[in-house]
């Protein structure tokens, strides 16, 4: 599943180091080495010219530092290619290292785009202790942002219910998922979101995991949880089809532990399914 590496520190003040790992970003894309989907070296950014302002600190990878910085225009690098995370995480790109690409895709986005004070337009300084932008003028404080989303599996017996969401870039029959609006927990949010999205109410929910998710920078936290009434009546602007899938039913395919919903559906797979 992808998660930050255990052998990975945050740090949030930049720190000099002869060979960093820097995760090179723009327009959401990674800079990777072509042949062998490495991280741009010394000399390939000393071509880029990568101003030093757009840089900032991620953390310690063991004993090497890990930067994260942006273009505004795409640049041409001979041996070089953008790729977008979602085609790294199958492939052969290293996991740990995509581990804290996640971090940095995260990190190099909201340092873009909080460049200028949101309240007063002034431009934003970087606040050492803390991953943070101050503006010096008005005093206001910008965090990178993260978006919390509920995940859920309901259980009905010995089936679950999976849903084909309208907005989904795999068109996978997955678990019922939706962002917290401002103000609502978790637990709130589940029961709202499956009663909107398929028309049914649901009990005992248990918490099953979380992830970071860098698309572009979620949360997503999952739970179980039984049925309890209702019938399956889809929103259409939401979901394009839900249904129960029981011990005798053809599943899903399987699919890489990437995301905490493929390990939650293998969870609950039937054996040979």
């Amino acid at each position: 599943m992808l998660q930050t590496p255990p052998t990975f520190t945050p740090l949030m003040a930049p720190q000099q180091h002869d060979a960093p790992l820097t995760f090179l970003f723009h327009g959401g894309r990674l800079l990777v080495r072509e042949h062998d989907l490495a991280l741009p070296d010394a000399a390939a950014l000393a071509q880029i010219g990568l101003d030093p302002a757009r840089v900032q600190p991620v953390g310690l990878l063991g004993e090497r530092y890990c930067q994260a910085g942006w273009l505004d225009q795409e640049a041409a690098l001979e041996g070089y290619a953008w790729h977008g995370l979602r085609s790294l995480l199958f492939g052969a790109f290293d996991e740990q290292l995509m581990g804290v690409a996640g971090r940095a895709a995260q990190i190099a986005e909201w340092a873009r785009t909080h460049r200028f004070c949101g309240a007063c337009a002034h431009p934003m300084a970087r606040v050492l202790h803390e991953r943070s932008f101050r503006c010096a003028h008005c005093g206001h404080l910008a965090y990178p942002r993260i978006s919390p989303a509920m995940m859920v599996l309901i259980r009905k017996g010995d089936a679950v219910l999976l849903a084909m969401h309208v907005a989904s870039p795999t068109k996978r029959f997955t678990p019922l998922a939706g962002f917290l609006e401002a103000g609502e927990s978790i637990e709130e949010a589940i029961h709202r979101e499956v009663y909107e999205e398929v028309g049914l109410q649901v009990r005992n929910l248990q918490y099953f995991a979380s992830q970071s998710w860098p698309f572009p920078h979620s949360l997503m936290i999952a739970f179980t949880a039984d049925y309890a009434g209702g019938e399956i009546r889809v929103d259409p602007t939401e979901i394009a089809e839900a249904r129960w899938f029981g011990p005798d039913d053809e599943w899903p395919e399987r699919v890489p532990q990437v995301s905490v919903s493929s390990v939650l559906v293998d969870a609950h797979r039937p054996p040979g399914r």
